[in-house]
């Protein structure tokens, strides 16, 4: 077929397939260069939103913070144990740092046990395990 048609034609068709194929090459660069714009924009905005999160859980807890000490029930705590105040038909009970605190039975019986077991050999914690009351369970 080429060798019918003239040389000026053949020079014709491959400028026009040489200046189609740059077309498509500066085509497929500006869609590369599209597509990578759009990523860098969408990681751009997925870290700013991130970020907002962040500054919105901050900015609820600040707010929460601020109530609680913005707050009647705040105030009346901090009048009471810094300024020593009482409301209306409360009452006071002063207890001196002198004071015994008594220890109840039960916590000597506890103390016994944990000092017999812990005196016991090894042997006899296995015959504790398996023939009487198995103080080793949780």
């Amino acid at each position: 077929m080429f060798e019918n048609s003239k040389p000026h034609e053949s020079n014709t068709m491959m400028i026009l397939i040489i200046v189609g194929f740059l077309m498509i090459a500066y085509i497929l660069y500006g869609l590369t260069l599209s597509i990578y714009r759009n990523y860098s924009i969408n990681t751009h905005i997925e870290k700013y939103e991130e970020d907002n999160k962040k500054i919105q859980e901050e900015l609820e807890n600040k707010i929460k913070s601020y109530e609680y000490y913005t707050s009647l029930e705040y105030k009346d705590k901090i009048a009471k144990q810094n300024l020593n105040r009482i409301n209306q038909g409360e009452e006071v009970i002063v207890i001196p740092p002198s004071a015994k605190i008594e220890v109840f039975e039960l916590d000597d019986i506890e103390a016994e046990k944990e000092k017999r077991l812990s005196k016991l050999s090894n042997i006899g914690k296995w015959w504790m395990f398996f023939f009487s009351d198995n103080p080793f369970k949780y």
